[in-house]
């Protein structure tokens, strides 16, 4: 096997006091975690790349467990660049998250950055209990300034009560499956953007389908969730779609 594997873990616990604590905060080798200046009950922890990556070969892991009653904010100090390394093997970097009744988790990293020559699987996996919360944030950017994407896959799956409510893939850039740069999916856009919101409010008041301004399309999911997808020209533009959106759906 060659490349770098590594797996960091984040598990956030209620404090008793409207706090939340963080008994579990583990680093490992380029993937490290900060804690950063908590928001009212709310934990909030940095995740720092030391080192360059993923490339050819690696294997990244990020794992966070949100107790019942526990509030977590994950983000990035900078975006995730994949990049091609010495060996030719595919990349993966997967992202297991789970969240128990009564907790939430904002996962709200920074762009994925798909360089040209690489090759990179990236797998979210987010396993809710019934009366959790969840704001997941994913950006994608094919190619930095003026240069092709590499290949970049990536799948999404969100499962609520040990029901599915969302299992999507997309596959970008050299031999992915014809179509992906045509006008039933990127249309000629170099960034792409999903926004996952799960609140227990849904099952009563389910959101309804509509576009937030030029790029984004809010669709309700089969459970007390939204997906917001975007499409836009650049990182800058995808990100404010993706803003603009969660302030209209994730009104708490």
């Amino acid at each position: 096997m060659s490349g770098v594997h590594a797996t960091a873990r984040i598990g956030a616990r209620a404090d008793g006091r409207g706090g939340t604590a963080l008994p579990v905060l583990e680093s490992d080798g380029p993937l490290a975690l900060r804690r950063t200046r908590a928001t009212g009950g709310e934990a909030r922890v940095m995740l720092v790349g030391a080192m360059s990556g993923p490339l050819g070969g690696d294997r990244f892991a990020v794992e966070a467990e949100v107790g019942d009653g526990a509030r977590l904010h994950v983000g990035s100090a900078a975006a995730t660049i994949a990049l091609p390394g010495q060996a030719k093997d595919e990349a993966h970097y997967d992202v297991r998250l789970t969240v128990a009744d009564g907790g939430e988790l904002r996962w709200l990293p920074e762009q994925l950055i798909s360089a040209k020559g690489s090759d990179l699987f990236v797998a979210t996996r987010a396993e809710l209990a019934a009366g959790a919360r969840l704001v997941l944030r994913e950006e994608q950017v094919l190619g930095r300034v003026g240069e092709e994407p590499g290949r970049l896959t990536s799948r999404l799956t969100v499962r609520v009560a040990g029901r599915v409510v969302l299992d999507q893939e997309l596959a970008c850039g050299p031999s992915a499956p014809g179509g992906w740069d045509g006008p039933a999916v990127l249309a000629g856009q170099r960034a792409v953007g999903q926004l996952v919101v799960v609140r227990p409010e849904f099952r009563q008041s389910p959101t309804a389908a509509r576009s937030v301004g030029e790029y984004a399309r809010v669709m309700p999911l089969a459970g007390p969730a939204a997906l917001v997808t975007a499409v836009a020209p650049d990182a800058l533009r995808l990100r404010r779609a993706l803003d603009e959106a969660l302030a209209d759906v994730d009104i708490r």
